[in-house]
Protein backbone atom coordinates (compact mmCIF):
# COMPACT_ATOMS: atom_id res chain seq x y z
CA UNK A 1 0.00 0.00 0.00
CA UNK A 2 1.36 3.33 -0.95
CA UNK A 3 1.45 6.51 1.64
CA UNK A 4 -1.01 8.27 -0.33
CA UNK A 5 -3.16 5.88 -0.08
CA UNK A 6 -2.23 4.97 3.48
CA UNK A 7 -3.04 9.01 4.21
CA UNK A 8 -6.61 8.85 2.41
CA UNK A 9 -7.46 5.40 4.44
CA UNK A 10 -6.85 7.61 7.27
CA UNK A 11 -8.92 10.30 6.46
CA UNK A 12 -11.62 8.31 5.88
CA UNK A 13 -11.48 6.45 8.78
CA UNK A 14 -11.55 9.79 10.77
CA UNK A 15 -14.31 11.20 9.46
CA UNK A 16 -16.58 8.31 10.21
CA UNK A 17 -14.95 8.97 13.43
CA UNK A 18 -16.08 12.19 13.69
CA UNK A 19 -19.34 11.98 12.15
CA UNK A 20 -20.18 9.10 14.77
CA UNK A 21 -18.80 11.28 17.37
CA UNK A 22 -20.89 14.10 16.17
CA UNK A 23 -23.92 12.24 15.61
CA UNK A 24 -24.05 13.94 12.00
CA UNK A 25 -23.98 12.56 9.10
CA UNK A 26 -20.83 12.02 6.98
CA UNK A 27 -21.58 14.30 4.38
CA UNK A 28 -21.77 17.32 7.99
CA UNK A 29 -18.64 16.14 9.13
CA UNK A 30 -17.06 16.62 5.73
CA UNK A 31 -17.93 19.86 5.52
CA UNK A 32 -16.73 20.56 9.07
CA UNK A 33 -13.56 18.68 7.95
CA UNK A 34 -12.91 20.69 4.69
CA UNK A 35 -14.34 24.57 6.87
CA UNK A 36 -11.10 23.75 9.18
CA UNK A 37 -8.30 22.27 6.96
CA UNK A 38 -9.01 18.74 8.78
CA UNK A 39 -7.81 16.88 5.91
CA UNK A 40 -5.03 18.96 5.41
CA UNK A 41 -3.90 18.77 8.75
CA UNK A 42 -4.36 14.78 8.76
CA UNK A 43 -2.05 14.77 5.50
CA UNK A 44 0.33 17.03 7.39
CA UNK A 45 1.10 15.26 10.33
CA UNK A 46 0.55 12.00 9.29
CA UNK A 47 4.12 10.43 9.96
CA UNK A 48 3.08 11.21 13.46
CA UNK A 49 -0.26 10.36 13.30
CA UNK A 50 0.23 6.47 12.03
CA UNK A 51 2.14 5.86 15.04
CA UNK A 52 -1.17 6.42 17.20
CA UNK A 53 -4.13 4.84 17.43
CA UNK A 54 -7.07 6.73 15.68
CA UNK A 55 -9.22 7.78 18.54
CA UNK A 56 -6.23 9.27 19.60
CA UNK A 57 -5.70 11.25 16.20
CA UNK A 58 -9.19 12.22 16.78
CA UNK A 59 -8.79 13.90 20.14
CA UNK A 60 -6.24 15.92 18.46
CA UNK A 61 -8.31 17.19 16.39
CA UNK A 62 -11.09 17.78 18.35
CA UNK A 63 -8.49 19.85 20.04
CA UNK A 64 -7.76 21.69 17.09
CA UNK A 65 -11.26 22.21 16.51
CA UNK A 66 -12.00 23.48 19.61
CA UNK A 67 -8.66 26.19 19.08
CA UNK A 68 -9.99 27.66 15.89
CA UNK A 69 -13.81 27.98 17.13
CA UNK A 70 -15.00 25.24 15.09
CA UNK A 71 -15.83 22.56 17.98
CA UNK A 72 -19.40 24.10 18.36
CA UNK A 73 -20.07 23.68 14.15
CA UNK A 74 -19.25 19.87 15.21
CA UNK A 75 -21.74 19.39 18.38
CA UNK A 76 -24.54 21.02 16.72
CA UNK A 77 -26.78 19.47 14.19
Amino acid sequence: MTKDFEVLFMKVRLLRIAANSWKVDVQKACDIFYRNDLFKFIEDCYDIFHTEGDFAVFDEITAVLKHKGGYMDAKTN
